[in-house]
């Protein structure tokens, strides 16, 4: 399958031939570079990532003149033939989770979000519309930046605002979407380390910057906001600042609204603290002694530095630090500036190995010494690869036919439990002591003790809180949201089984108190027996949205895990906070959402989406 991609901006449009048969994937690369009312510049290489670059004068002043143009260039070096085009699009608002079809609604939607990012959807509609026009047999698909972000929880993307300000869409939604869920591939593949397993610092550094925290898998807090304007300082973009100053600057130099939101985006950042957007230039001025870009360097390091100690804590930890973008791979003294306060988390540069960076062929050299706990990762930037593997695997979900009828899941409502080792289960009722059955439980092998504790927190305790059986090599904790505030210790929402870098808890027995990780709020999940999975069209470790229609009306449990083993009994588990919201009482049936456009197999999920180059 062969697709085009389209990343239209304001002064550029960047675009590429994408074969997903190759190994060497984009088999042209193009960009019409600042336009202009005489015209701008076009850069295109053609047969693959290693050819060499071209560069000519055009004649194209904007996006609409640039993608006019295309298919006369596309043919000059033989791309007549493709099947579907790929639109990166910044803005998708709280509707859109995934890539979408574009038809008239989401044009409407993607329209509406206008005015929370000004600089690039007008763009991404030109764009759009162009392409239509161009090209209407086609299938044209938009891919969002927010969309990896909707994942971010709810303590992350709220703002303390009026209530109606919220529900007007005030909000953080995040961008760079794309770019981050690349690197967090990438990293994995570089670790040879499932993605699921590692906690990970994204730092797209470039004329736009953020910075995401991405925890095994998916993004749970980034920089930028309900627009691309907060968060590190950029190009010609302020990054943080206090809102006061719209008032201020109104009251002292009549400046309206309007005018101060253009001059942060445009007349800020590192333009405004050194007259230049291009670090290069900063770095050059700075090494010869010119002290406000040397100032510039420095606070543009700060705030890079001062997100990712916030995203450590955030996650309770770090994997990974990963550098992309055009400062983050080229500028290795800006590298060294923003690793060198680290070394208290373990993190140790190795000054050679980042002087001699090599990304050619995809790579994604580390940087850390030998000794470094932490790892630091430099890789090239690749979101327009990213695209098409959303594009292709959106298509190719649509081409396959669904299973006739809908797919009901039995749905289980999991109460708080405790699963012991058999150390922990010595400390706590003594040596010798074995667990006596209860009853069996749904999943084969599974059952529940006589035997209970106490889980015992700083603010409070649960008392008589279920034994499960058999013993474990790990003690795991399964509480609810609401049982975390009551024992004070906030616990993350991890699959079973993930118990890396997890809260310690006290357990109280008959025969003595034990201290022991383990304690997680776990993830909503469908155990699946392998018969079940291959008729539903279902991979271990996707994951998948549920529809519930009892209780309280109509219930979407998004991004529920598959787990698919033999011997298994096909059910679905939520914990009782989540079957409280839906007004479930024990037990009820769930369908999988299936079709064109409902169908969801999350970012962990797309095992399709390899990082082949």
């Amino acid at each position: 399958m062969k697709i085009l991609i389209l990343n239209a901006g304001s002064s550029s449009l960047k675009f590429g031939i994408f074969d997903m048969d190759r190994d060497d994937r984009r088999v042209f690369k193009g960009e019409f570079e600042r336009f202009g009312p005489s015209g701008c510049t076009l850069h295109v290489r053609a047969g693959g990532e290693q050819a060499e670059d071209q560069q000519r004068p055009d004649g194209a002043a904007n996006v609409s003149d640039a993608i006019a143009r295309m298919p006369a260039v596309l043919s000059e070096f033989g791309f007549t033939d493709f099947q579907a085009v790929g639109h990166r699009v910044a803005h998708g608002g709280d509707r859109f989770e995934e890539a979408a079809l574009i038809d008239d609604a989401v044009l409407e939607h993607i329209r509406a979000c206008t005015p929370l990012a000004p600089l690039h959807n007008p763009a991404n509609l030109e764009a759009i519309t162009m392409a239509r026009t161009l090209w209407p047999a086609l299938p044209q698909v938009a891919v969002f930046d927010t969309a990896f972000h909707h994942t971010i929880p709810v303590r992350a993307h709220t703002y303390a605002v009026p209530r109606e300000w919220r529900e007007r869409g005030l909000r953080r939604y995040g961008f760079h979407g794309t770019s981050h869920k690349y690197v967090a591939l990438k990293a994995a593949q570089a670790l040879r380390s499932s993605v699921t397993d590692l906690q990970i610092i994204s730092c797209h550094l470039g004329n736009g910057a953020s910075v995401c925290a991405i925890n095994r898998g998916f993004s749970v807090d980034t920089t930028m906001g309900m627009t691309a304007l907060e968060g590190l300082v950029m190009g010609t973009r302020s990054g943080d600042v206090d809102p006061g100053i719209f008032a201020f600057l109104h009251r002292e130099l009549g400046m309206t609204a309007e005018e101060v939101e253009h001059s942060l985006y445009t007349d800020s950042g590192l333009k405004a603290l050194a007259g230049s957007a291009d670090m290069r230039d900063i770095e050059m001025a700075a090494a010869g002694g010119d002290r406000t870009a040397q100032q510039a360097i420095g606070i543009y390091a700060y705030r890079v530095r001062k997100y990712i100690g916030a995203y450590m804590a955030a996650m309770g930890g770090v994997d990974a630090i990963v550098f992309t973008g055009g400062i983050g791979e080229n500028s290795a003294s800006m590298r060294r500036r923003i690793c060198d306060k680290f070394e208290y988390v373990g993190l140790h540069l190795d000054d050679d190995r980042n002087e001699a960076i090599n990304l050619s062929h995809g790579a994604a050299p580390q940087i850390q010494s030998f000794e470094s706990r932490v790892k630091v990762i430099v890789t090239g930037a690749n979101e327009q690869l990213m695209i098409a593997q959303e594009v292709r695997h959106l298509l190719q979900e649509r081409a396959v036919a669904p299973a006739p009828g809908a797919w009901h899941i039995p749905v289980s409502v999991s109460a708080r439990h405790v699963h012991l080792s058999e150390p922990a289960l010595t400390a706590l009722f003594g040596p010798g002591y074995d667990l006596t059955k209860m009853r069996d439980l749904s999943q084969p092998e599974a059952w529940a003790a006589n035997e209970t504790v106490d889980v015992v927190g700083p603010k409070g305790s649960i008392g008589n809180v279920r034994v499960l059986g058999p013993l474990r090599d790990r003690t795991q904790i399964e509480v609810s949201m609401t049982d975390t505030f009551t024992l004070g210790v906030e616990a993350p929402v991890r699959p079973s089984g993930k118990l890396d870098k997890t809260p310690v808890i006290k357990l109280r027995g008959p025969a003595g108190n034990l201290d022991t990780d383990g304690l997680i709020v776990a993830a909503r999940h469908i155990h699946m027996s392998p018969v079940d999975a291959e008729h539903m069209g279902l991979k271990d470790g996707q994951y998948v949205n549920m529809r519930l229609d009892e209780g309280r009306g109509e219930t979407i449990f998004a991004n529920t895990l598959v787990r698919v083993k033999e011997g298994f009994v096909t059910e679905m588990h939520i914990d009782t906070n989540e079957a409280n919201a839906a007004g479930i009482s024990l037990k009820t049936d769930g369908e999988l959402i299936q079709g064109e456009t409902t169908k969801k197999f999350g970012f962990v999920g797309r095992r399709n989406l390899e990082l082949a180059e």
